[in-house]
């Protein structure tokens, strides 16, 4: 892949998390977790960076908070993993849960961090209970923006498929 395409890619993933996060909607429903795990799925853990760099650029209009690096790294992290869940539909669906889930337990850990909650035991057990609503928020998306993904990406191979039998 040459590195036009590399840019032009980079500013499609940058369109389509824009408009899922400032275009108004419930707390934590957004493509984030989805783009994070299909990006590097489909096209490779080469567009981590790219994907990390267009939540840096959508983090600069909405605001950097206190658990941005941790954001980031769930991001990172369910980049990394997406390679081992590709094979199909279920096992890239189930990864996209996963990675709900494993967003939910850095970020909630990274918000417990700072202490507003306590440095203890019920602390961390009410920070974790008190997010369960953003939890759903995220578990919900995930599984529409992924269906969306796979019905778009379903596409794209009958019609690529059918071009290249066609030449």
């Amino acid at each position: 892949m040459n590195y036009t395409n590399y840019i032009k890619i980079t500013v499609g993933i940058l369109l389509v998390l824009s408009a899922s996060r400032f275009i108004p909607h419930p707390p934590n429903f957004t493509s984030l977790i989805a783009l994070s795990f299909y990006v590097p799925a489909l096209l490779g853990a080469r567009f981590i960076p790219a994907l990390i760099l267009c939540f840096a650029l959508t983090d600069l209009i909405i605001g950097f908070h206190a658990t941005t690096l941790f954001t980031w790294g769930s991001v990172l992290l369910i980049g990394l993993i997406s390679r081992f869940f590709i094979s199909n539909l279920i096992t890239r669906l189930s990864g996209t849960l996963l990675g709900a889930c494993l967003f939910y337990l850095i970020t909630n850990f990274g918000v417990w961090s700072l202490g507003s909650y306590g440095y203890s035991i019920q602390g961390i057990v009410d920070c974790y209970l008190l997010a369960l609503p953003f939890f759903g928020y995220s578990i919900i998306s995930t599984f529409i923006y992924s269906s969306a993904i796979e019905i778009l990406f379903t596409i794209y191979k009958k019609k690529f498929l059918k071009f290249k039998a066609k030449s």
